[in-house]
C-alpha cells in the first residue's frame, strides 16, 4: 500500500490532533461535548512554504515540523488518509506553541 504525502500550500500547516481527556481533581473524566469551545492541541506534522507578499517574497513561518500547538477548535479542516485524521489549518490559526 502506497503512503500518501500531505504537502500543504502557502501559510497552511498540517496537524495530527492530539486528544486529552479532561478529568476532575476526583480523577472522574469528562466527555467532550459539542457545547465546549476551547483551543485544541496537535503536533505539526507538515508546514507550507509561507504566505507570498505583495512583494513576491515569503514571510517565513512561525511553527516548524514537530511543534505541539494549540489552535482554534472551529478552524481548521479535517482529512483522514490511512485511517489516520489530520487537520489542515492557517497559520493564524495557531495560537500559540507549547514549550516543554
Amino acid at each position: 500500500m502506497a503512503k500518501m504525502n500531505l504537502k500543504p500550500l502557502g501559510d497552511r500547516v498540517i496537524v495530527k490532533p492530539i486528544t486529552e481527556e479532561e478529568r476532575t481533581k476526583s480523577g472522574i473524566v469528562l466527555p467532550d461535548t459539542a457545547e465546549k469551545e476551547r483551543p485544541e492541541q496537535g503536533e505539526v506534522i507538515a508546514v507550507g512554504p509561507g504566505k507570498r507578499m505583495e512583494d513576491g517574497k515569503r514571510a517565513p513561518m512561525e511553527v516548524k515540523k514537530g511543534d505541539r500547538v494549540v489552535f482554534t477548535k472551529y478552524s481548521p479542516n479535517e482529512v483522514e488518509i490511512d485511517d489516520v485524521e489530520y487537520l489542515i489549518l492557517k497559520e493564524d490559526d495557531v495560537l500559540a506553541i507549547i514549550e516543554k
